[in-house]
């Protein structure tokens, strides 16, 4: 029976890629579609979307979890600040209805479901809008994970739109109820901004992550460890690139933000907005220097290799120099010579010390080579 030859690496690969492309919903979904239809571009998630509203005030607050879309809908004009949030934006028909009762554009809508779209505000009016990335990098496994967030913010309330999976907002409900009074949180704008600032404090501890990953491997390549990094350097630029890809557009965005004249943005949340705008600034100086080191590793490892395999050649060239004129004499005294032909056929063969005289020759030959390689420094 004949067995099926196993694949090799890249077939396993292009199985990795086509497995992976069959668990997206890809772009070419929305072709010929009308602007603002709604369609999930992004991970297949198998489960449904979660939705819970944190309604507070100066002095109170109360959350509700697991609601359904229409239990929303009381919040858009309630007395309190209500934070809505959805996590898991493949859930079309509920985006839609609450999109629908909060009278949010299907343009907006539309990016929220795209998963793919570049970060981005927009100034609707009546609402305004923020499209982020949030990342997360495993230092262990060395994995970078991308997760979209959008969001919209009116008069007393804020909708948050995750992709699936754990929501990255902990933290602030966290700070909402330890706050009392909450004199900023009750405004929107600012619990707007402090979602958007989260996400941009967490691109520090990424690139804290990643840094300290540089210089593992710098260490290792200057110590001249054995291993070989190559594939580690080039992971590392691929996810460099990846975030790059996420992060550059925030500088638009917040200046966008910060430069919008939208009433519901508060004179008292301005200063804020241009301390998120100095952050995302850091932000792009922090990954184009992780760039750059990234770069110089893959320079340090190719120079560690050219020095090795120069120090290797040396030593080969230099055995040879030293055994080129020790196997010119091993041939000449090795030829076949008749002393009864002529006495000029190899004299020496007559000598009594002939031989010894042969050793000392080439002793004192390839000692002499050494001594001149060691004093020019090339040993």
């Amino acid at each position: 029976m004949e067995t099926e030859p196993s694949p090799g690496p890249a077939a396993g690969n292009n199985h990795k890629r086509r497995k992976h492309r069959a668990g997206r919903t890809s772009a070419r979904h929305k072709v010929g579609l009308m602007p603002g239809s709604l369609v999930y571009v992004g991970e297949h998630h198998e489960q449904a979307a979660s939705i819970s509203v944190f309604d507070f005030d100066a002095t109170t607050h109360r959350l509700i979890e697991a609601v359904r879309p229409e239990d929303v809908f009381a919040f858009r004009d309630s007395a309190t600040t209500s934070w809505i949030r959805v996590v898991g934006v493949h859930d079309v028909a509920v985006i839609e209805k609450i999109g629908s009762h909060f009278q949010i554009h299907p343009l907006t809508l539309e990016d929220a479901l795209n998963t793919t779209v570049r970060p981005r505000f927009e100034d609707s009016g009546s609402y305004l809008s923020v499209v982020a990335k949030s990342i997360g990098y495993d230092p262990e496994t060395r994995a970078l994970s991308t997760r979209q967030v959008s969001v919209v913010w009116g008069r007393g309330w804020v909708i948050s739109f995750e992709e699936g999976g754990q929501s990255a907002f902990g933290p602030i409900q966290e700070r909402i109820e330890k706050t009392i009074p909450r004199q900023r949180m009750i405004n929107p704008d600012y619990l707007a901004y402090a979602l958007v600032d989260l996400i941009v404090d967490h691109y520090f501890l990424v690139f804290e992550a990643i840094g300290d990953q540089i210089e593992e491997i710098e260490d290792s390549l200057v110590q001249n460890e054995e291993r070989d990094r190559l594939s580690d350097i080039l992971a590392l630029k691929r996810v460099l690139a990846t975030i790059r890809k996420a992060v550059w557009p925030v500088r638009e965005t917040v200046s966008m933000l910060e430069r919008s004249e939208s009433a519901l943005i508060k004179p008292e949340t301005r200063i804020y907005i241009r301390d998120l705008y100095e952050h995302s600034l850091q932000v792009l100086d922090t990954i184009e220097t992780s760039r750059d080191m990234a770069s110089g590793l893959l320079d340090i490892y190719l120079t560690s290799v050219s020095n090795r395999m120069n120090a290797v050649m040396k030593v080969l060239t230099i055995i040879a120099t030293i055994f080129i004129p020790l196997g010119f004499l091993a041939g000449v005294f090795g030829m076949n010579f008749d002393r009864e032909i002529s006495p000029f056929n190899m004299p020496e063969l007559g000598m009594k010390y002939g031989y010894i005289l042969f050793w000392v020759i080439v002793v004192v030959l390839g000692g002499g080579l050494v001594w001149w390689f060691r004093r020019k420094r090339w040993l």
